[in-house]
């Protein structure tokens, strides 16, 4: 069961990927991020900052300044598979800095690619075993845990880059309508990591005035 869940772990190897984009040189002086807002789209209802997915029911507040790479990280999708839902990231993957580039990456794809893959927790250990081949190791043990009223499982993971540095990744499941639902965050402090945590949101947003 688990073979088959290992061979076919697409999701996970999104946030894999995501891990490595974000690494970045350590030499450069520090400057104020080069980045542009994300792009407004159908996706975006017209607002860049704000990402609304109606068939999973959740939001995401995107920081303001980031960067959008989602077009670029959808363009290795396959139909049916993977889908990268969202790729936003704090600078321009490929710029240079001395600090972890923060990123936030939602991706979904079919439950059915993952023979015996039952609940949300099957997931994890792909995904864990991906993160740890990349030099992370799993801080804690995963958990479930409660977000607005929707059922999720937690992992977390560290890699230590440098005495100063130290880039830390959570990543959220979630189960829904026959689809595996990754919200991975990826910042240099546990304080930022919950900073980008506190953007996403379940549930139908109040709009005021309506």
């Amino acid at each position: 069961m688990q073979v088959h869940i290992l061979m076919h772990c697409r999701l996970a190897t999104i946030a894999v990927v995501t891990l490595g984009l974000t690494l970045t040189a350590q030499t450069q002086r520090k400057t104020a991020p080069v980045a542009t807002p994300a792009k407004p789209g159908a996706t975006h209802n017209g607002d860049a900052q704000l990402y609304r997915n109606t068939s999973f029911g959740f939001r995401y507040q995107i920081p303001y300044g980031w960067v959008d790479r989602t077009k670029e990280m959808q363009e290795g999708d396959e139909a049916g598979k993977a889908e990268v839902l969202l790729a936003v990231f704090e600078r321009p993957p490929k710029a240079t800095g001395e600090s972890i580039n923060s990123a936030v990456v939602i991706a979904s794809e079919s439950a059915a690619s993952y023979p015996g893959l039952e609940k949300a927790e099957d997931y994890l250990g792909p995904l864990t075993e991906l993160a740890t081949s990349k030099g992370f190791k799993a801080e804690g043990e995963p958990y479930g845990l409660e977000v607005e009223s929707r059922q999720l499982v937690r992992a977390d993971f560290v890699k230590t880059l440098s005495d100063k540095l130290t880039m830390r990744q959570c990543t959220l499941v979630l189960l829904a309508k026959g689809e595996i639902v990754s919200f991975t965050f990826i910042a240099g402090s546990e304080e930022e990591l919950d900073d980008l945590m506190d953007g996403l949101h379940f549930g139908v947003a109040k709009t005021i005035g309506h």
